[in-house]
């Protein structure tokens, strides 16, 4: 008898542990890929702190890395992130990319994989490492490295179920910045932005096997360094791609095209993440200045509401940004330009509602992430900084600032320009299940949010 009531209290143990578990659970998720679950820096969990400790952040785990820009990704109870380290003594650069598969909990190293990278046709000052985030999707992890490697590994093992060189069987050119998009997942296919030759600036893949199940667009330009993202509007799922010549709207089942609107950007440089909200999809350059379309809501169609042209990099035109990915809500556009000042817009129209200098240091190619947590936003500027603010249409409100991690990235060279002398954080870290995560060409970091550490 006394056995069975040890087996029954073991039962009711075990029930209560999972039950609270559950209930820990509740109102935390994971960040899988490129910002966020869907991809447009939304962070839907719960018990967030209102302020920051005076004492500084929760550091729960460091760990070392090398270099890069790619940003982690958390799930399932692992942090993926990519680094590189080039070849002792190389004249050609190159050297090695490496995924590193962390425990999310303790950041122990679970396993690593590496394969060769060479970054001869990278820009020798932004020769530091990988750019795109892996993308986590069920039992595999897909990663796209800087000189156009295309992987997938199984989480489990760390077995390599299939890879793809793709400047060997696409005829990809590495852009001179490097190749820095992260695929994307969608049903049955990996997509991947590659500007393969002659029309496959777009190409799907069958995510567990790694054949072509499709490709699209003929590559008449650079495919620059914009993210992929799919969205439902007009009745359909709408896989929207920016390129250096248009932005695109394909069926991401066949790669037909939904719609196009040409939209040519200089250098390639098509940086940012297209954002939809509502009925607006936007682009955002400093060239251009930006583009605004309204998304029909019956078919799969849009139209220009406004756009913005700088050819000569005056930075006038208000909604102007060359690296990070503005945001779009309630009726307003909020976003970095090019020289580090923050902007709240009206989104119909693209004109400027305010302007503060608060958020970054006013610096020629600027920088930050927002990611939005409620009616806040947390923003990781290029210093280091987390900032904890809302944006309305009414202005810019700070709530709160404090040290998050220190930069380390210096482009190489002795050329001048703002790098030589100032270090920038430039990876867009992960915001999961209550946590930050985020690296430089040192560590990689796990740090609490979470208003419980706080208490």
């Amino acid at each position: 008898m006394s056995d069975q009531r040890a087996r029954s209290r073991m039962k009711a143990a075990i029930g209560c542990t999972l039950v609270c578990l559950a209930a820990a659970s509740l109102g935390a998720e994971d960040w899988p890929q490129w910002r966020g679950v869907d991809r447009d820096g939304l962070w839907r969990d719960t018990g967030i702190v209102e302020r920051f400790a005076d004492d500084g952040l929760v550091v729960k785990w460091r760990t070392p890395i090398r270099g890069g820009f790619a940003g982690p990704a958390v799930a399932g109870g692992r942090v993926f992130v990519l680094d590189y380290q080039e070849t002792p003594g190389s004249r050609t650069m190159d050297g090695h990319e490496r995924l590193l598969v962390l425990d999310e909990e303790t950041g122990e190293v679970l396993w690593t994989r590496e394969w060769p990278a060479a970054y001869r046709n990278i820009h020798f000052k932004f020769a530091i490492g990988p750019r795109a985030t892996p993308t986590v999707d069920g039992d595999h992890v897909y990663i796209l490295g800087a000189a156009g490697t295309l992987s997938c590994f199984e989480i489990a093992t760390g077995d390599l179920v299939w890879r793809v060189e793709t400047a060997v069987d696409y005829g990809v050119t590495v852009p001179v910045f490097g190749v820095s998009q992260s695929p994307l997942v969608e049903g049955d296919h990996l997509i991947a932005l590659l500007g393969g030759e002659p029309d496959a600036m777009v190409v799907a893949f069958d995510k567990t096997t790694g054949a072509e199940a499709w490709r699209a667009i003929e590559t008449t330009s650079e495919p620059g360094y914009s993210s992929p993202i799919v969205i439902t509007a007009g009745g359909v799922r709408q896989l929207i791609v920016w390129h250096a010549a248009a932005v695109t709207s394909l069926d991401p089942a066949t790669g037909d095209v939904w719609w196009q609107h040409d939209f040519v950007v200089p250098s390639g440089l098509t940086i940012g993440t297209p954002v939809r909200s509502g009925r607006y999809l936007l682009v955002t350059q400093v060239e251009n200045g930006g583009l605004m379309m309204a998304l029909n809501s019956d078919r799969p169609a849009a139209r220009p509401l406004w756009s913005g042209e700088n050819l000569n990099r005056t930075d006038r035109p208000p909604q102007g940004a060359t690296l990070g990915t503005p945001v779009v809500a309630d009726g307003a556009l909020y976003g970095l330009s090019s020289y580090g000042e923050f902007r709240g817009l009206d989104a119909a129209t693209g004109e400027r509602l305010w302007s503060t200098d608060r958020l970054t240091p006013h610096e020629r190619w600027a920088n930050s992430y927002l990611v939005q947590n409620g009616d806040r936003w947390f923003v990781v500027n290029e210093t280091g900084e987390l900032v904890l603010a809302r944006f309305t249409p009414a202005g810019y409100e700070e709530i709160d600032r404090t040290h998050l991690l220190t930069p380390t990235t210096r482009t190489r060279g002795g050329a001048s320009g703002r790098w030589d002398d100032r270090a920038v954080l430039w990876s867009h870290p992960a915001f999961a299940n209550r946590h930050v995560v985020a690296r430089n060409d040192a560590e990689v970091v796990r740090v609490s949010l979470a208003a419980e550490d706080y208490e």
